[in-house]
């Protein structure tokens, strides 16, 4: 059974924060707060989590995992960017929106996308996430938890504990954190495209 971290939302504890990443680096599997809802989180490259969450939300080989940053500085490591690229999405971070990006070679081949050899990368807006990414000192591999048949993320951690805490290491409870997953926004020859529509206002996106 998974343990169970309360981390204050605003405020968060740094020492929970630590033992967290701990537990990360140890290989661990952890369901933590973003401001789309709760998400499954890992190492980058830590193949057993990945299958774990694979297996936990029923997802297929052309599944966009994606990397959670704390700044724009990791999203340039990770995804090629272009100076308008760059603009737009610096002015819609930290936010609810997940960005699709050519990947760089420093994303793990089984992370990107298996026919566009793209990948997902956001910056959350919120402080438990960015606390976790600060600490950890690099992105977290993840995939919103939206069990299979459903399409809004889960909400309450003790429910997640019930659903699927024997499969994940670690259930950090953060409050309410909205269930709606991120809109999806990728870049086709540098043009962006709302490819899912979610929390974050996908305005600015429609051309």
């Amino acid at each position: 059974m998974s343990q169970l971290f309360h981390i204050h939302p605003v405020n968060p504890q740094k020492r929970l924060i630590t033992q967290a990443c701990q537990i990360l680096r140890k290989g661990g599997l952890i369901v933590y707060p973003t401001d789309s809802g709760y998400a499954l989180g890992c190492q980058i490259g830590d193949k057993s989590a990945m299958a774990k969450i694979r297996r936990i939300r029923e997802l297929d080989d052309e599944h966009n995992f994606t990397l959670v940053c704390r700044d724009l500085s990791e999203i340039s490591t990770y995804a090629l960017l272009n100076n308008a690229m760059y603009r737009i999405i610096k002015v819609h971070t930290p936010g609810a929106y997940t960005f699709i990006l050519p990947a760089t070679k420093e994303v793990p081949r089984r992370l990107q996308h298996a026919k566009r050899k793209t990948i997902g990368l956001r910056i959350p807006d919120n402080k438990i996430a960015l606390a976790l990414l600060e600490e950890l000192n690099e992105p977290l591999m993840s995939s919103t938890l939206i069990m299979p048949g459903e399409d809004v993320t889960m909400t309450d951690a003790i429910d997640i504990v019930d659903r699927i805490g024997r499969q994940v290491d670690l259930v950090i409870d953060g409050d309410f954190c909205g269930s709606e997953p991120t809109t999806v926004v990728e870049f086709i020859d540098d043009i962006p495209e709302v490819v899912r529509f979610g929390s974050g206002d996908p305005t600015p996106f429609e051309i």
